[in-house]
């Protein structure tokens, strides 16, 4: 039986009110989300050449951002073999700035896409354009403000086929395991017209609620928690995107993103459908948040709850 996990907090001093001065660059942020998404990317399917333009631009912008490799390479290879899909190279795309600890956060988004079905092209630009262009802001953002934490960003394939890039970075980290303290994984944040982006994690760890309450609205987009209870049933997200293998092995995550819409795995999921006001204040929330755990967190204790305790 699968156990659910609760964590303790140490802090080195009483939570921080962050004064909130993240404002990610609009243009170069839906920049970002329009090239990943357009035809010439054919959907992103890991394996394809489609997935390789996007990981030439995503390593580009890497390189703009200030990003450092990790021994010089930024590009994690592996290989994909399930019931679902054979890939022999999928690659992931990770890149670092340095903190005073070596205590890490990681921050992912997966680039990858379902590709092209029955002549359509699915282009993807809120799964998961949209993570990947608030990737590059948050990274960005703290190239210019050192962090206390190093900050690991990592643009993972194969979430598509079943969370296949995040198992392969956990599989062979670019730190130890028990050095990362949080996963922030973004998956889906650009179209949503009642301005609500949500943080899925709190029923799990619920000692991050209070970071989380931390962070303000912005003018528009406000940050909204749940989308993470057992009874939930689908409403549940815990599984379904990258920060699960995270939780898998006891590491506390905060998953930000959208609730559905008509355009999820859709051919109509395309640029011309981001909500361009919403995205640049919902990549705004996640730094903001960023900054907020990466100034108070500490240390984390991970126990497991027998199935009584649960």
């Amino acid at each position: 039986m699968k156990k659910t996990l609760a964590l303790a907090f140490v802090l080195a001093t009483p939570l921080l009110s962050i004064a909130q001065s993240s404002k990610p660059d609009a243009k170069l942020l839906l920049q970002d989300i329009k090239v990943l998404s357009a035809d010439s990317m054919q959907g992103r399917l890991s394996g394809t050449k489609g997935s390789e333009k996007a990981q030439a631009y995503i390593l580009r912008r890497f390189k703009e951002v200030g990003l450092k490799p990790f021994n010089g390479n930024y590009k994690q290879h592996f290989s994909i073999d399930t019931k679902r899909a054979q890939v022999p190279e999928a690659t992931n795309l990770v890149g670092y700035i340095p903190g005073k600890s070596d205590k890490a956060i990681v921050i992912t988004a997966h680039y990858d896409h379902v590709g092209e079905r029955e002549g359509n092209i699915y282009n993807g630009a809120d799964d998961n354009a949209s993570g990947v262009g608030a990737l590059l802001a948050a990274a960005a953002h703290f190239s210019k403000h050192p962090p206390k934490h190093t900050l690991i960003f990592a643009a993972l394939d194969g979430e598509e086929l079943g969370l296949q890039g995040a198992k392969a970075f956990l599989e062979q980290p670019p730190v130890p395991v028990q050095n990362i303290l949080l996963n922030i994984n973004m998956d889906m944040l650009s179209i949503n017209n009642k301005g609500e982006l949500y943080a899925s994690g709190t029923y799990h760890y619920p000692q991050l609620k209070p970071y989380l309450e931390k962070v303000k609205p912005r003018k528009k987009a406000k940050l909204m928690l749940g989308h993470d209870r057992p009874e939930q049933g689908q409403d549940d997200w815990t599984g379904q995107s990258d920060h699960f293998r995270f939780h898998e092995r006891g590491i506390p995550y905060v998953y930000f993103g959208v609730e559905d819409h008509p355009h999820y795995h859709k051919p109509t999921d395309d640029f011309e459908n981001v909500n361009t006001v919403f995205y640049p204040d919902a990549a705004a929330l996640v730094i903001d948040f960023l900054e907020i755990a990466d100034s108070s967190l500490q240390r984390i204790s991970v126990q497991k709850k027998s199935a009584a305790q649960r």
